[in-house]
């Protein structure tokens, strides 16, 4: 059971990882700097962290940003790659926790591309580019084989 639990979370931040890219990239362009969307996008991500560490002791937290809220979820998005990567990686082995976040990030990007979520273009997904998409999946399947 714990396996199918690491595997399902570590698919969920792999999926989050290119949904942070475009939110970020549309902070970046909400305040004409990718530079301080980069702080901004750490600093949520640290607050996140700290609310983890609230739950296990110490007490703090709060700050508001003038921009669409949507657009800081990259922060809360880098925090739980960040906190499943580090816990589960050590439990699970490294290159099965990489294996599950690549192949939520090519499910992700490919939903980000076809529907132009975020302000992103779209690039809708045809048949060559799934097979691109299905083989890129397999090498990376290929790659955890012993």
């Amino acid at each position: 059971m714990p396996t199918t639990l690491y595997a399902s979370v570590m698919l969920l931040a792999g999926i989050a990882v290119p949904l942070l890219a475009a939110l970020n990239a549309a902070l970046g362009v909400r305040l004409g700097s990718p530079v301080a969307a980069a702080a901004i996008l750490f600093t949520v991500a640290f607050l996140a962290t700290l609310v983890v560490l609230l739950i296990h002791g110490p007490s703090a937290i709060s700050g508001v940003a003038k921009v669409p809220k949507h657009l800081l979820l990259g922060g809360v998005l880098i925090a739980f790659y960040v906190l499943s990567i580090t816990f589960i990686a050590p439990r699970f082995g490294v290159g099965n926790a990489v294996f599950f976040v690549l192949l939520g990030q090519l499910i992700s990007a490919a939903l980000i591309d076809q529907f132009g979520l975020f302000g992103n273009p779209i690039s809708p997904l045809s048949l060559t580019r799934a097979a691109g998409i299905g083989l890129m999946a397999a090498g990376v399947f290929v790659t955890q084989q012993a």
